[in-house]
């Protein structure tokens, strides 16, 4: 069966929707919490596009995040070192979520958005979405392979854990820690979990 492709004015008013909502995410002072009233006007589309590309609310913003982080599953997937598959497996792993981290600091709101979705989502928790599962596969691979001893679903599971967005935020606004004390701690625990195993 022949793919689909899209028509062009599909992928314009796509294109426009996830500029407009980037943009509003971006300037408002709570993050994603713009109306899709607001991004369809913005965007020069009706409401009911929004719905229809993007299934609701929630989808737009998973949209727009994963439109802002393309780059870093590309990376892992087929990049080169630090990040892509040639990588030793202990120097990826840290890479990997040394850049998640950095990922989730640089769109706090966007991610916080994104894990506080409620246990209804079309795609189920945050732990049964899509991406999530991607990148847990990946981390058990490697992991795997450089701690052969340690349970490598726990292991990714845990080192995750360490880049939500809420204890990001925490971490940084509530306890004073920087980002590079952030990124250096991650790389540390990963380190100690990956001897351990």
């Amino acid at each position: 069966m022949a793919k689909r492709t899209e028509r062009s004015d599909a992928v314009r008013n796509r294109l426009a929707v996830l500029a407009a909502a980037d943009r509003l995410f971006a300037e408002s002072p709570h993050g994603a919490a713009v109306s899709m009233d607001e991004i369809a006007e913005a965007a020069g589309v009706g409401k009911g596009t929004l719905f229809r590309r993007f299934g609701d609310r929630a989808g737009l913003v998973r949209a727009v995040f994963e439109a802002r982080t393309e780059w870093l599953r590309d990376a892992v997937a087929s990049g080169p070192d630090p990040l892509g598959p040639k990588t030793p497996p202990r120097q990826r792993i840290v890479a990997i979520m040394q850049a998640i981290v950095r990922v989730k600091l640089d769109n706090g709101r966007l991610a916080r958005a994104l894990e506080d979705a409620p246990a209804g989502r079309a795609d189920g928790t945050l732990f049964e979405s899509e991406p999530y599962r991607w990148i847990h596969g990946v981390l058990v691979d490697a992991i795997g392979r450089a701690s052969p001893r340690l349970n490598a679903a726990w292991a990714a599971h845990a080192l995750l854990a360490t880049a939500r967005a809420d204890l990001l935020d925490h971490l940084t606004s509530v306890d004073g820690m920087t980002d590079e004390q952030l990124l250096e701690n991650v790389r540390i625990l990963a380190e100690l979990v990956l001897d351990e195993g």
